[in-house]
């Protein structure tokens, strides 16, 4: 009987594919997805460098807000993606532009079929805002698998982020779809690796999939 190996991503293999402004101008809908939403003082730039061990990979800058686009980046698996999205909550831009990234954003978050998973990027003093509540019943609604990171948890002693993060985890315990709350650090390099493993879980579910049916045909 033959062992079949789940295939693993590279993260520290993420090249910048492209950024689109409207839905319509993403990548082919095909293949899977896992996209990083945050409030724009988050972390999310951070976390998502420290993920892929690329510091230049998503841009990060003192002045919130700064992503704007939906930025799409490729892995060494094929038609495997990252997703860097809006951030709100301090962005200095007008209220017709605001309300066109939601716009975008919405149309991206309910019609794109190769999403598979969702980060939501929390800043672990300051987490559950209305912007998180809001994306979180957004991916409970549609059924998809969520992660908390709860970014800067160094600012915190080692119990105070366990404590903050099983609280959170409590507070959360309607959410059929929240697969884990995972303390994170980009600076102290803390829970990279089981982010890392659950993207992994998400973006390879398929091919594990296809690669058990091709085992059992050999049998």
């Amino acid at each position: 009987m033959n062992t079949v190996t789940k295939p693993s991503i590279s993260f520290n293999s993420a090249r910048f594919l492209k950024s689109a402004a409207k839905n319509r101008d993403c990548p082919p809908d095909i293949g899977l997805e896992v996209a990083f939403a945050g409030r724009s003082n988050a972390g999310k730039s951070s976390a998502l460098n420290a993920i892929t061990n690329n510091n230049k990979l998503a841009r990060t800058s003192k002045t919130p807000g700064r992503t704007q686009l939906l930025n799409f980046f490729t892995l060494n698996k094929p038609e495997r993606r990252l997703v860097d999205l809006p951030g709100y909550g301090f962005a200095k831009v007008s209220r017709s532009t605001l309300q066109e990234w939601q716009h975008h954003l919405s149309d991206y978050l309910n019609s794109r079929e190769s999403l598979a998973g969702l980060v939501l990027v929390m800043d672990i003093r300051n987490p559950l805002k209305e912007f998180d509540l809001m994306m979180l019943d957004w991916a409970e609604h549609r059924c998809l698998p969520t992660t908390i990171l709860l970014t800067k948890c160094d600012k915190l002693s080692f119990g105070a982020a366990k404590t903050e993060s099983l609280k959170i985890r409590s507070q959360l315990k309607s959410f059929q779809y929240l697969a884990a709350v995972i303390p994170f650090s980009s600076t102290a390099k803390t829970g990279i690796d089981v982010a890392q493993k659950q993207l992994e879980s998400w973006l390879m579910a398929q091919a594990a999939i296809e690669l058990q049916d091709d085992s059992s045909e050999q049998l």
